[in-house]
């Protein structure tokens, strides 16, 4: 009998998917959860998923905020999650403009391969979570699974849905995982 399916690594959007979006948020105490966000990231976390965040923050290269007072924003973000029962494994962010072109811009996937490297992880395993249509192809580039947080179907850019699966907010898409992670660990003891 094979051992069940490791838990595999959750790459999550913050802004729309995790946290209000408020646009171009550079004030920490602006930070709030979505609805379901808090108790479906525990529900990750509890069943041994790591936790990454990927986020475009492109108001650093518009220059609408410093990197610094993005780096407040994100220290009070992750506390945030530590305090849900929810730590991230890694945070990994894009600063510059969309007209940079740059590689680590979402769709683009140099943060999430940044990411797979530091923690051992193969891209194509893990489960890309968003609201955008750049979340869902980030999670399509390189071959991974793809849940679309929405109430319909579609991105919060309006752009119809491409993901695997769509779910109304975090909590609804741990147990999407958790039923795939499940099917599969079943498959596998069955094998």
């Amino acid at each position: 009998m094979s051992a069940p399916r490791a838990p595999r690594p959750v790459i999550l959007d913050r802004d729309g998917t995790i946290i209000i979006d408020r646009g171009y948020l550079d004030d920490p105490d602006g930070l709030r959860f979505l609805p379901g966000a808090a108790e479906g990231l525990r529900l990750l976390h509890e069943a041994g998923h790591h936790l990454i965040v990927v986020s475009n923050q492109s108001g650093v290269g518009l220059g609408l905020f410093t990197l610094t007072r993005l780096e407040e924003v994100n220290r009070r973000f992750t506390a945030m999650l530590e305090a849900a029962g929810a730590p991230l494994a890694g945070l990994y962010f894009c600063p510059h403009r969309p007209e940079d072109f740059c590689d680590c811009r979402k769709p683009n996937t140099a943060l999430l391969r940044k990411a797979a490297a530091a923690l051992g992880f193969e891209p194509a395993r893990s489960i890309v979570i968003g609201d955008k249509s750049s979340d869902v192809e980030l999670g399509s580039r390189v071959g991974a699974t793809t849940i679309l947080v929405s109430a319909g179907t579609l991105t919060s850019d309006g752009k119809p849905a491409q993901a695997d699966y769509i779910a109304r907010d975090l909590t609804e898409a741990a147990r999407i995982i958790h039923r795939l992670d499940g099917a599969g660990a079943a498959a596998q003891h069955g094998s």
